[in-house]
């Protein structure tokens, strides 16, 4: 049987970083891409592993990176989107720039991406598509509106291709971790500090609760939560029938209990109260 391959962009660090490894190591060709591979020291000691350029922003290194994985390694059998960036303040305290900056990247770099590699998928007759997302793409926050608007949108493209692309033996699915320690950065945000002086205050109380709030998260196993978790589950539905919405973490496992034990309403008003202050009321 011969050796699959998977192409993972955001490879640089975090869960792109760690799931290049995993495939790696479970014996797979990895086309391993980032916007910056001269920068990359570990990645390109690793047998069978091609570290390339490619920027979801820029449609001419996407399709270059795709091409280079096809000839290098015959197949894409696997394609993971991966990369993508936080942000975390008031709609008002983002720019509009940044606003379409963040789904450039985190929406139209995925749909990007996918558009690259599936003729090449249903040439082959099958293939699988794994987008990570983000528990953010179940729930709104307080300082997350516009992050979240852009993991809904792609939980939704997901399911939308499962759909599609089912017909062609091509899998859909997407991974939405937890409260990490690579994924939630909201009080080194610089954003906290645009907007006018009833505002900056309010978020920064917001942002100070949230980050002590994640913390706790993190531990809800009993320990630090490991992104190790997130690779391992990216490789698990690589490679086995899982569903098309895949959760990674304990506290996922926890908040996606509360989705599904209450109306919709209840739960809002149960996160309200959790993640607001006290002293912000």
């Amino acid at each position: 049987m011969s050796k699959k391959t998977v192409l993972i962009t955001g490879c640089s660090s975090g869960f792109g970083k760690l799931a290049a490894k995993k495939f790696q190591q479970e014996g797979w060709n990895v086309v391993a891409t980032m916007r910056s591979p001269d920068k990359e020291t570990e990645l390109t000691q690793l047998d069978d592993v091609l570290v390339t350029r490619l920027d979801v922003t820029d449609k001419e290194t996407v399709a270059e990176a795709v091409n280079q994985g096809i000839e290098k390694f015959g197949a894409i059998d696997v394609l993971v989107n991966n990369a993508g960036y936080g942000g975390h303040a008031y709609l008002e305290q983002f720019t509009e720039e940044q606003i379409y900056a963040m789904f450039e990247t985190n929406v139209f770099g995925v749909m990007r991406v996918c558009r690259a590699v599936l003729p090449h998928m249903r040439q082959q007759k099958g293939g699988t598509i794994i987008n990570v997302t983000s528990m953010a793409g179940y729930i709104g926050l307080s300082l997350g509106s516009t992050y979240s608007a852009s993991k809904f949108a792609v939980e939704g493209l997901t399911e939308g291709m499962a759909l599609e692309y089912k017909p062609f033996n091509i899998k859909v699915k997407a991974v939405a971790p937890g409260a990490f320690g690579t994924n939630f950065t909201a009080a080194n945000d610089n954003n906290l500090e645009n907007g006018d002086d009833e505002l900056k205050p309010y978020a920064q109380k917001i942002a100070a609760h949230f980050a002590a709030l994640a913390e706790q998260m993190q531990k809800q196993g009993g320990k630090d939560a490991d992104p190790q978790e997130v690779a391992d589950k990216i490789y698990e539905c690589a490679t086995t029938e899982t569903p098309v919405h895949n959760v990674v973490g304990a506290d996922a496992e926890i908040l996606m209990g509360m989705i599904n034990s209450m109306s919709r309403q209840d739960f809002i008003n149960q996160m309200g109260v959790m993640l607001t202050p006290q002293e912000a009321n």
